[in-house]
């Protein structure tokens, strides 16, 4: 079941994004940015202040009680930013991104907004692979990543971000 993500669901939404983004490469799952970045991807206090702003809405799925997925959501004028796409590692490959990102644009499309746009770290490959098979197209922009702040973790390399959108 997909639906709104609320503050009783920080501490477990928490563990989801990190363990699929700062996993160890022993684990399950191809979303670790592990290779790429140190330290943590988020913490309960981000999470609490996102869930908090008037245009944010973090969509989880959920199964047996537990939460498998997530995503971030934030209004931007006439576009919706989609981002930390989340889903469990042992879970990955079983078709629930593709559902949370569904949900997403017909998030949008109530939201009446034409366009998702998101940005992923340039050298992510098969997650742009992901995102083009649904439809995203890099937009030709980039954007610098914050490389000195470790909100975002701690680069261990040069990073940049690639815009993406799709047109609804």
């Amino acid at each position: 079941m997909i639906s709104p993500t609320t503050l009783q669901d920080v501490a477990e939404l928490n563990i989801l994004v990190n363990s699929a983004y700062r996993k160890k490469k022993k684990k399950k799952g191809w979303t670790t940015e592990e290779h790429l970045l140190g330290g943590i991807r988020t913490d309960e206090e981000d999470l609490s202040a996102l869930l908090q702003k008037e245009n944010v809405t973090i969509l989880k799925y959920t199964a047996s009680g537990k939460i498998i997925g997530s995503v971030y959501l934030e209004k931007q004028a006439n576009k919706l930013y989609l981002g930390m796409l989340t889903v469990s590692p042992e879970l990955q490959g079983g078709g629930i991104g593709k559902k949370l990102m569904q949900a997403a644009e017909d998030f949008a499309k109530e939201q009446q907004l034409k366009t998702v746009s998101m940005t992923v770290i340039s050298v992510r490959k098969e997650l742009i692979e992901f995102y083009e098979r649904r439809g995203y197209k890099h937009t030709g922009e980039t954007k610098p990543f914050p490389m000195n702040n470790p909100k975002f973790g701690i680069p261990k390399q040069d990073l940049e971000f690639i815009v993406m959108e799709k047109e609804l």
